[in-house]
């Protein structure tokens, strides 16, 4: 066991071959069952993972199951942060991601000593920081907020209430602008939603003219100005679900898209453009595609590698998401 722990510590997962007539998803199951694993996956990570999840969300959902679930292990499918979240939430579970290496840029942009020295020079403001961050963030924090719920708890506050905002810059403008309240932003951003071209898109728009629009708040405001509509993960799949319109633009991360398929399968659903030339022309995350079967499997059989936060980072981290998920009731 700990040359196996030594092995994960150096490459960030279970690095163990997986036999060729294996039925990875038959095992997974079996493993599920076995160990009395909840297995969490976001929108992002790769179709297959998502199709045989318990529960598949954005970063709010995702942090109200893993605070519900009756499991007694957390197999959570996302990046690092969200297995931070679960185990901030639930102490006396086990919480295992199939890849310590599915970081997260935006979470990466907001080094804890760098945002501590930062808020240091803001006394009388309380602090907001988007879900997206790490647990030494969230400890550094008063309230937690997603994209779902930023401008609900926002507007939740007095007028008078100075606000730092953190770590997601792009958000931060969204929701002030949208609330009308004037934030102290941290410039932090996500560089999937950062990364979708102004140039391509209009080019895109032009060849789908009746087309909408649709975007995440984490984009560009000048991508965001272009929109039909903005909202969270959540939101915007449900835009395309419930909108008359047959047509449109994703801006978002392309993994949306597969619930989006089977959520309105007679629609024709096109991924905002990249400015990187990547394999789908589209916008995916390198972190959350990091998740596969096969890390999946070996993370459940081995239980590793396992999401640990100090005690003292924990209380504080859970005191801030705590708040959040009273105020989002």
């Amino acid at each position: 066991m700990e040359a196996l722990l030594e092995e994960v510590q150096r490459v960030g997962y279970v690095n163990k071959a997986v036999a060729e007539d294996i039925d990875l998803i038959a095992e997974i199951n079996r493993l599920r069952k076995e160990k009395n694993a909840v297995i969490l996956a976001h929108y992002y990570v790769d179709e297959a993972i998502q199709d045989l999840a318990d529960y598949v969300g954005d970063s709010l959902g995702l942090s109200q199951q893993a605070a519900a679930t009756p499991a007694d292990m957390i197999v959570f499918c996302g990046v690092h942060f969200m297995g931070e979240t679960a185990k901030v939430l639930s102490p006396d579970k086990k919480v295992v991601i199939p890849d310590l290496n599915a970081g997260c840029s935006l979470a990466d942009s907001a080094p804890a000593d760098k945002f501590a020295e930062f808020k240091a020079h803001y006394p009388d403001h309380i602090v907001l920081s988007y879900i997206n961050c790490s647990a030494d963030i969230k400890a550094l924090s008063d309230i937690i907020v997603t994209s779902s719920n930023a401008l609900k708890i926002v507007e939740s506050l007095p007028k008078d209430q100075k606000i730092i905002f953190a770590p997601d810059a792009n958000l931060g403008r969204f929701v002030a602008k949208k609330t009308g309240r004037d934030m102290v932003l941290w410039e932090g951003a996500c560089i999937v939603h950062i990364d979708i071209s102004s140039e391509k898109l209009a080019k895109l728009r032009a060849e789908y003219p009746d087309a909408k629009f649709i975007a995440h708040p984490e984009c560009q405001e000048h991508i965001l100005s272009q929109a039909d509509f903005v909202g969270s993960t959540t939101a915007l799949l449900k835009y395309v679900v419930d909108s008359p319109e047959q047509t449109l633009i994703i801006g978002t991360e392309a993994g949306i898209l597969h619930k989006m398929k089977l959520a309105a399968p007679h629609k024709k659903l096109i991924p905002a453009p990249a400015t990187a030339n990547n394999t789908c022309a589209c916008s995916e995350c390198p972190y959350m595609k990091m998740n596969t079967l096969e890390k999946l499997y070996n993370c459940m059989l081995y239980e590793q590698p396992e999401i640990l936060v100090p005690e003292d980072v924990r209380v504080k981290a859970y005191e801030s998401v705590a708040r959040m998920l009273e105020l989002s009731k």
